[in-house]
């Protein structure tokens, strides 16, 4: 029965990865290569993430550096971070494309506060979706005795409990670096 704790404590896992490769792109007013993870360009008739076509540095602290590999991409990039959600105009000179952040406003901070949350809330209803699956197969299994059955449904919930812990303390670092100037 332990492979099937961690069988779920693996599933957990990856829940809380993915909320915090989420929380990699939302911008927080400094500059970071993951904010163009989910940005994808056409790349001779397919969809490419940028950072597959380009380089992507930060020279400076507020500012994303795009240099294409091959310069015929450079208008590809350009209209696939026009098209994106970043919300950020970039700036072509010549061979590569600038994004510079703007400062967040107090009302922008606290916006992206609330779609940190949603975030979490979303991470928190795959775990509870993950408990409810570990349930359902320890109460399907008519081999267990009752209280081992009865331990394994409190093992689960410990890992649910540390499980939310850590979503909890993912979100409260995000709100924490979302709301620094």
């Amino acid at each position: 029965m332990d492979e099937m704790l961690v069988k779920y404590d693996e599933r957990m896992s990856k829940t809380e990865e993915s909320l915090k490769s989420t929380y990699n792109t939302i911008r927080t007013g400094r500059a970071s290569a993951s904010l163009l993870d989910r940005v994808e360009a056409d790349y001779y008739g397919s969809m490419t993430p940028i950072n597959q076509i380009a380089s992507v540095t930060i020279p400076e602290p507020r500012q994303l550096l795009i240099k294409p590999y091959d310069k015929d991409d450079l208008k590809a990039i350009v209209a696939a971070l026009n098209a994106s959600d970043i919300g950020i105009n970039p700036i072509v000179d010549g061979v590569s494309i600038r994004l510079i952040l703007p400062a967040l406003t107090e009302e922008r901070r606290k916006e992206l506060v609330r779609l940190a949350k949603k975030y979490a809330e979303d991470a928190k209803v795959a775990l509870r979706n993950i408990r409810r699956d570990a349930m359902d197969e320890i109460k399907l299994d008519k081999d267990l005795p009752e209280d081992m059955r009865k331990n394994l449904e409190n093992e689960v919930q410990k890992l649910i409990d540390n499980h939310v812990k850590k979503v909890d303390e993912i979100y409260q670092a995000k709100e924490k670096e979302i709301m620094t100037i």
